[in-house]
């Protein structure tokens, strides 16, 4: 059948297929060079596996583009002396990009042991890294080898050429253009590398649990244009350091050190008998307060929701630090807010690695259910990479049916993760994270006999906060899941025993008209106000603060109530436990805006980035500002917090490594 391709396909075959033996050569050579004596390689298949499917990426790439020039007939290696020069002068670019490539990615991983990325561009011209480079490597022989190595892959290709041009052409049934299609298919699934709803990303090397096999199932090329988009997203010491006798301060930092920016807190834990308690951690779609019964909405959508809030320890002001999901899990998980511009920090391969005070409940299994699937957003490397041990349930894990494109629904989600729990023997910290209060609002048919939805007027609807029926009948479906949840976990023996944590992943910008002051639309508070709630009636006396708070303040504020010893280095604060929580603010960014900002004693302070246009306005009523030293020194206050946190949380993004216990 092969011998009835054309000859520049027969050849390309080869091309495409000496490039993958190559990489995967490579690999080898840096698993075999680098190796641990506990590293095996039945330890590393995986990464041999995924890297295989990172190569085919690449080569499918490569194979398209060659595939297109072969195409246009003047271009056709085997039809004349143009297209065989323009065939073997790609080829040696090529080979010569390749070969470098991989050497500077060699040198780069023995030293840093992080694969090639666009970071290193930053030193190159500087005369103190040129400097290193010519001391510490041999590089006259390192060129030399460059050269015989493209040279040696070019003998090859020459080589092949000649065998496919004096091969024969069989004239079969079926047409080039269909060996075109067939090829470019082939390209096409190996580019996508994955047979489920997500193409193949950077993060899934992450997912292997083990840095060093993350690392060696990437390639050189995966790795640096990853990273490419994010090389100047990162931060400015000297402005950390400006701040961080401020920041240090309000974070309670022991042993302040500007040098090495120090923001360590070795918090002990205090549990004598050693009962420490269960910990779900339910993260919400689209929580928004001013929509919800807990501030009074007349439509009174979140009625069972405020039940538990009036049981519980509710935070009345917590603000997500920005508007989206993938922000709001990262803000949760990591303790810091997530400050990338342009894209979220989880896509960024230079800031995978974060420490998780979750992974300070020693002895604890750790789980994590979503609906879907957790690679958007390459949510997936993030949560697997650095929580240790962590269980992660999606999708295809529950014989729950699919509703839409989040997966299950919210109800049966619940319902699945409480299969999981009441079979834990040892204490756990779930986390739950819901989906179904977001478009396309899918209520599930198996629900509607015992969810009743409700046909408003448009004009009742948007009154107070709703564009239709539908966005109304899902915010109310997530107080039937979580009545669904509590009826059946309240049944269980580790209720009693557990500390039950809601909050949202971030509010929805809409007119909240007079259930607040008019600011929090005009200035879209709306857009990241959220219910915050502590619910644990056998520990927790009920009651209702006011003080400002965050997603970031959840992690510290959970392992004082489970009463772990943890390490904190990141801008979160223990809610129930500081001295002065008076003093808590909650840093905001709004991304679409480009305005950064804090939430503080009642005001709102907002800075644009590109003109540093600034606003200080009351969160309390409808009154303006009043001119005056007062209100210039609040102003000169926020803007110092301000620019501390959002300093702060640029440099944490890319400095806040995981310790491996």
């Amino acid at each position: 059948m092969l011998r009835s391709l054309p000859r520049y396909m027969r050849w390309l075959l080869f091309l495409s297929l000496s490039f993958l033996v190559l990489m995967s050569l490579a690999r080898g050579i840096l698993f075999f060079y680098f190796k641990t004596p506990q590293q095996s390689i039945g330890h590393a298949l995986p990464a041999f596996w995924l890297g295989l499917r990172y190569d085919l990426r690449d080569v499918g790439i490569f194979t398209l583009f060659m595939l297109l020039v072969g195409a246009i007939p003047l271009f056709r290696p085997f039809g004349g002396r143009l297209g065989k020069g323009v065939w073997f002068g790609i080829l040696l670019l090529l080979a010569l990009v390749f070969v470098i490539t991989y050497s500077v990615d060699f040198a780069h991983y023995s030293y840093l042991s992080q694969r090639l990325n666009a970071s290193m561009l930053d030193y190159i011209g500087a005369d103190e890294s040129m400097g290193m480079v010519w001391q510490t490597y041999p590089l006259v022989r390192i060129i030399l080898g460059v050269l015989l190595a493209t040279f040696a892959i070019l003998s090859i290709f020459w080589w092949s050429y000649g065998k496919v041009e004096r091969s024969t052409v069989e004239k079969g049934r079926t047409h080039p253009w269909i060996w075109c299609l067939v090829l470019f298919l082939l390209c096409a699934g190996g580019i996508f590398g994955h047979l489920g709803q997500y193409p193949l990303r950077w993060s899934d090397a992450f997912s292997l649990g083990d840095d060093r096999m993350a690392q060696l199932s990437l390639n050189p090329f995966q790795s640096f244009f990853s990273s490419l988009k994010f090389r100047h997203r990162s931060f400015d010491k000297d402005q950390v350091k400006e701040y961080y006798p401020l920041m240090a301060n309000y974070l309670g930092v022991l042993k302040p050190d500007s040098a090495h920016l120090n923001f360590e807190r070795i918090i002990p834990g205090s549990d004598a008998d050693n009962t420490h308690p269960n910990v779900v951690l339910v993260i919400c779609e689209s929580f928004s307060a001013y929509k919800s019964s807990m501030w009074g909405n007349p439509l009174n959508t979140t009625p069972f929701f405020k039940s538990l809030c009036d049981d519980g320890v509710f935070f009345d002001h917590c603000f997500t630090p920005h508007y989206g999901t993938a922000r709001g899990v990262w803000a949760t998980i990591t303790g810091t807010p997530d400050v990338s511009l342009d894209n979220t920090s989880s896509r960024n391969p230079s800031a995978v690695d974060q420490h998780s005070i979750m992974n300070d409940f020693d002895g604890y299994d750790k789980n994590y259910f979503i609906g879907g699937n957790p690679s958007w957003a390459n949510i997936r490397g993030l949560l697997e990479n650095n929580l240790q041990g962590l269980h992660l349930y999606e999708q295809s894990n529950y014989s729950a049916p699919k509703i839409d494109v989040w997966g299950i629904s919210d109800k049966n989600l619940f319902l699945e993760a409480n299969k999981v729990l009441k079979q834990e023997q040892k204490p756990f910290f779930a986390i739950i994270q819901t989906s179904d209060n977001h478009r396309p609002y899918t209520i599930p048919d198996e629900d509607k006999a015992a969810f009743h939805e409700v046909n408003l007027p448009k004009d009742t609807l948007r009154k107070y906060g709703f564009q239709g029926n539908d966005e109304l009948n899902a915010f109310r479906y997530t107080d039937f899941c979580y009545q669904t949840f509590f009826e059946t976990a309240r049944k269980e023996p580790y209720f009693k025993n557990t500390i039950f944590v809601f909050v949202g992943d971030h509010g929805i910008g809409g007119d909240a008209g007079d259930m607040f002051p008019k600011v929090w639309t005009e200035e879209r508070l709306t857009s990241f106000h959220v219910p915050l709630l502590f619910y644990a009636p056998a520990l927790l006396t009920p009651v209702r603060h006011t003080m400002n708070c965050s997603q970031i303040d959840i992690m510290p504020t959970v392992a004082g109530l489970a009463r772990v010893s943890y390490r904190n280095t990141t801008l979160g604060r223990d809610l129930l436990h500081e001295t002065d929580t008076t003093s808590n603010l909650s840093f905001i960014i709004d991304h679409d805006a480009r305005e950064i900002g804090v939430v503080m004693n009642g005001y709102y302070f907002t800075r644009q980035l590109t003109t540093d246009r600034e606003k200080l306005v009351s969160i309390r009523n409808n009154d303006p500002m009043p001119a005056g030293v007062r209100t210039d020194s609040l102003q000169n206050l926020m803007r110092t917090y301000t620019k501390g946190m959002y300093e702060t949380a640029r440099y944490l993004i890319v400095n806040n490594h995981k310790v491996i216990k």
